[in-house]
């Protein structure tokens, strides 16, 4: 992908799932101050988010699922303050939830579904005030939940199977 991607200011939608040879966002994409959407998903080679996606101001969802090789959020991802939906299933790589994630205070669906790899939920997620859904369906070292998860009071589907 060119570094002067960033230059397309006015984009609103960008949709890169299916991009099978996609390892980076480039650093530029931080520049997308209007982008409301950013898919993602299925990119299979994508391994890491530059930390420059906190500038996305505008973003209200991000899909991230399928990325199989994506091993870790970046810290900035707390930045999104308009995110509403965060979508991370099948990131099947992924370790732990960042604890910036209970920056988020526009978030009102979350889904960390088959994360075979996570053994915990920061407990910043009891931050999550405007959170309506929860996925962590098929999170099989997943032991224990934080007891913050009782200060969601906007939950209204919890899915949590084979946990």
């Amino acid at each position: 992908m060119p570094t002067t991607i960033g230059q397309l200011s006015s984009l609103k939608a960008f949709n890169l799932s299916w991009c099978l040879n996609l390892k980076e966002l480039p650093i530029s994409i931080g520049q997308f101050n209007v982008f409301k959407t950013l898919d993602c998903s299925k990119c299979f080679k994508l391994k890491e988010l530059p930390t420059s996606i906190g500038q996305l101001n505008a973003l209200q969802k991000l899909n991230l699922s399928w990325c199989s090789k994506l091993k870790e959020l970046p810290i900035s991802i707390g930045e999104l303050i308009r995110l509403q939906e965060l979508n991370l299933s099948w990131c099947v790589k992924m370790k732990e939830v960042p604890t910036s994630i209970g920056k988020l205070n526009a978030l009102q669906q979350l889904n960390l579904s088959w994360w075979s790899m996570l053994t915990q939920l920061p407990s910043s997620i009891g931050q999550l005030n405007m959170l309506q859904e929860l996925n962590i369906t098929w999170c099989f070292n997943l032991k224990v939940l934080p007891p913050s998860i009782s200060q969601l009071n906007a939950l209204q589907r919890f899915k949590l199977r084979s946990c």
